[in-house]
């Protein structure tokens, strides 16, 4: 039983690297991306179009793709592979597809004729300037079906994890910003000499990143013979519908969908006030919402995508003691490497953002303003991790309500944070009552699962809490010294010794905390190797 556990733990280790590499890339990608957007376009009415645009589409994804969907499918296949076979597994992803495939037309006709309503629900300030709304409802629409695409990419990426196949679901968002950064390149000059704004490019590239996105998924399923086969035949739909996987999967996405529904109804309210904040708003926050989401996918995301289905499968095999182990060994992780990372961004956040975004039409403005919103997130990325591994642990055992009695709680204490706070930090209290609110949520988590006995730590965790905090603290006063004794707007006129600078900085404030945790003795090795 030992051996055991020690094997799936070096695989899930293996499995999170996996992902983490292909998350990087994405994520380097996407910072390339934003960097072209804010030369191009800085921090203005027309990216606030886009982002409000955008989020549209995104927000039906996180609310019904990744979110209650996933939540709800990825632990039913799980759950139908181990106990009986891939011959259920296939029928269930049939019977699933056919019916997702046909709501998902459905919905995206309803949100193409619907965009002038969806932009005044998610941020009514831009009707201030009709121009800009009027664009952003254009934009809507050309990108609304993007949730169609990526939908399905949810549906291929959960049968792909299912099977231990993480690297091409980890790899397809790397599509959608070379899709953003071919159409930024090539498409804005062109539509600019044809008088259209040159933003609506952004808007192509992100239908056409959703298209690509989807089309390489079908090579990875059809190597490991799960291609869905789709059919919209009445008796086929009826047969759907009657699966009892398909009940199973219903029955826990109202729940699941309500507890994701709280989380964007807390991502649009904020959103709502950002659009009757200063111009540029929505803007500054969705670009430290890319710096933020650096860490945030690199280690929750991994986390939890190899989590889930190794979970799901400890729960329907009976294996309490694995299922804890795997918990213990992934908010261990989330210890030793969110923590500094999060500690990072509150103290370095200026010289981030200046060596990322300060260029062309980014301003000097732009990177203070955007640099406040980093702190925010950076003061609750612990906790933003921090649920994507504890979430996992509710939804394999089919307990969605839990999460979602949470996050209703959350919701309320992030608004109250807002109301506080945005009339002295603007769209900075935004960010900032994310990451409080993230923080709650996860230690509400933590508290369930530790009473209900689903995790108990063998090893003191006082001690490891106490080691990572005095060796961020050290590295953290090195960063705040870097930040402060150089000038890193002012370092703009020479932007590669401002980027090396940086890449120094960083590296020797990792090398500060890696080698105090390893004279402190904290068990990193564990964590790599089980």
């Amino acid at each position: 039983m030992q051996s055991r556990g020690y094997t799936r733990r070096v695989s899930l280790f293996r499995s999170a690297s996996v992902v983490s590499l292909f998350t990087l890339l994405s994520r380097v990608t996407g910072l390339i991306r934003e960097w072209l957007i804010a030369v191009l376009f800085g921090a203005s009415a027309l990216t606030d179009a886009f982002n409000v645009a955008f989020r549209i589409p995104n927000l039906f994804r996180r609310l019904f793709a990744e979110g209650a969907f996933s939540q709800a499918f990825v632990p039913e296949l799980s759950r139908t592979r181990a106990t009986q076979g891939d011959e259920a597994t296939r029928s269930l992803l049939d019977a699933v597809a056919s019916l997702l495939s046909l709501i998902l037309v459905g919905v995206s006709v309803l949100g193409v004729v619907g965009a002038p309503l969806l932009v005044w629900a998610l941020a009514s300030g831009l009707s201030r300037d009709p121009q800009t709304e009027a664009i952003a409802v254009t934009m809507t629409r050309w990108m609304f079906p993007y949730i169609a695409c990526m939908s399905l990419v949810a549906l291929c990426a959960g049968v792909l994890n299912t099977h231990r196949r993480f690297a091409v679901p980890a790899v397809t968002p790397v599509l959608l910003n070379l899709c953003l950064i071919g159409s930024a390149m090539v498409l804005t000059p062109w539509m600019n000499q044809q008088g259209w704004p040159g933003i609506y490019a952004l808007a192509l590239g992100v239908m056409a990143g959703g298209v690509l996105q989807l089309a390489v998924q079908w090579p990875a399923l059809r190597a490991i013979g799960m291609v869905p086969r789709i059919s919209w035949r009445l008796a086929a739909l009826r047969q759907a519908w009657r699966n009892p996987g398909t009940q199973h999967i219903l029955t826990r996405m109202g729940p699941a969908l309500l507890g994701v529904g709280v989380a964007q109804l807390s991502l649009l309210i904020n959103t709502q006030i950002a659009s009757y904040l200063s111009p540029g708003s929505v803007s500054w926050l969705s670009y430290a919402d890319r710096l933020m989401e650096f860490p945030t996918a690199l280690l929750g995301v991994a986390l939890g995508v190899t989590l889930t289905p190794s979970l799901a499968s400890a729960r329907a095999s009976g294996n309490a003691q694995e299922f804890s182990s795997m918990l213990d060994w992934g908010m261990r992780a989330v210890l030793a490497l969110a923590w500094p990372c999060g500690v990072a961004l509150m103290v370095f956040a200026e010289p981030l953002v200046s060596v990322l975004y300060h260029y062309g039409q980014f301003a000097a403005r732009d990177v203070a303003q955007t640099a406040l919103a980093l702190r925010g997130y950076g003061l609750g990325l612990l906790g933003l991790i921090a649920v994507k591994v504890l979430a996992p642990a509710y939804f394999a055992e089919g307990d969605t309500r839990t999460p979602v009695r949470i996050a209703v709680r959350v919701l309320l204490i992030t608004q109250l944070f807002n109301l506080a706070l945005v009339p002295y930090l603007a769209h900075g209290a935004l960010s900032l009552s994310i990451g409080l609110g993230a923080c709650a949520n996860a230690l509400w988590l933590i508290q369930g699962l530790r009473r209900s006995g689903r995790w108990h730590s063998t090893t003191s965790w006082r001690w490891d809490v106490l080691r990572v905090m005095l060796a961020s603290a050290v590295m953290a006063a090195g960063l705040w010294w870097s930040s402060q004794h150089w000038h890193w707007v002012d370092l703009g006129q020479q932007p590669l010794l401002r980027a090396g600078l940086m890449a120094a900085v960083l590296s020797v404030a990792a090398l500060i905390y890696l080698t105090l945790l390893a004279l402190m003795k904290f068990p990193l090795r564990s964590i790599i190797k089980a």
